[in-house]
């Protein structure tokens, strides 16, 4: 990557022909905070993508090499330039002070991995911001409400962690200087974040959460997560990521709560 020149920036991975695409980018171009670099990063390129883009001004990227969920977030991530980037999914909305959020929380702790913020979902275009999954993921992440210093602490992140997915992919902003390039862990379709946190938890830095909820992720039935999710590989991905933290019978115990946890993602 080349040296940072802009402090932050959003990579939006586009897919097909989404409708909800203009939704994200609006909100994308409603942040309070000036100045963000804005891109299209995509393996499936489209005159509609195009025209989408040109509507507001952004380039595409297009992914040439290997493709896959990972890949193309790996390959979205190196065409920033910028200190911190948020990896934005086409389908979701950010709130308008996100970015500031963002910025301002990884500044005051330069020895920070990322940030990321609460979230809410987008159910049949309404924001729910509580719900039975939202409240669960909420207590999973409560060993990260506290001061930057103390987030920093291993057994923080990692307790965060052991019982489920709590971070929001979207929701996350890295900070590039502390990360891996590229940062996400490629193997996995359903929890190849999980598995990116888990690893990152390893790492010296902190792991900086903001209860506010600054972004809504869109639940529909053609998302990958529904899709995964009713075809059971998220069943055995999860089961392979509890194994990174507990012994083997006890992963497969919490990996029996935690399925019935993914009915929330039914409309």
């Amino acid at each position: 990557m080349p040296a940072a020149e802009i402090t932050h920036a959003f990579a939006v991975c586009a897919y097909g022909e989404s409708p909800y695409l203009p939704e994200c980018l609006d909100s994308l171009a409603a942040q309070t905070m000036d100045g963000s670099e804005v891109f299209i990063a995509t393996s499936t390129p489209s005159a509609w993508l195009s025209d989408v883009a040109g509507s507001y001004g952004l380039p595409v990227y297009v992914n040439t090499g290997a493709s896959g969920i990972g890949q193309d977030w790996n390959f979205a991530y190196r065409q920033a330039h910028a200190r911190f980037i948020t990896i934005a999914h086409q389908d979701d909305t950010y709130e308008p002070g996100y970015a500031a959020a963002a910025v301002a929380a990884l500044e005051a702790d330069p020895a920070s991995i990322i940030y990321f913020s609460d979230y809410g979902e987008l159910r049949a275009g309404e924001k729910v911001d509580d719900n039975r999954l939202l409240r669960v993921k909420r207590t999973l992440l409560r060993p990260l409400r506290c001061t930057p210093a103390q987030a920093s602490a291993r057994w923080r992140k990692r307790a965060a962690l052991r019982f489920g997915s709590a971070i929001c992919c979207p929701a996350v902003t890295f900070n590039v200087e502390r990360c891996p390039m590229p940062p996400f862990v490629v193997g996995m379709k359903s929890n190849l974040d999980w598995a990116t946190w888990e690893s990152l938890s390893r790492l010296e830095g902190s792991f900086l959460y903001d209860p506010a909820v600054r972004m809504h992720h869109r639940i529909h039935e053609e998302s990958a997560t529904s899709e995964l999710i009713a075809n059971h590989q998220r069943d055995a991905e999860d089961l392979a990521m509890l194994k990174r933290f507990w012994p083997a019978p006890i992963a497969a115990l919490i990996e029996r709560f935690y399925a019935k946890g993914t009915e929330s993602n039914d409309l």
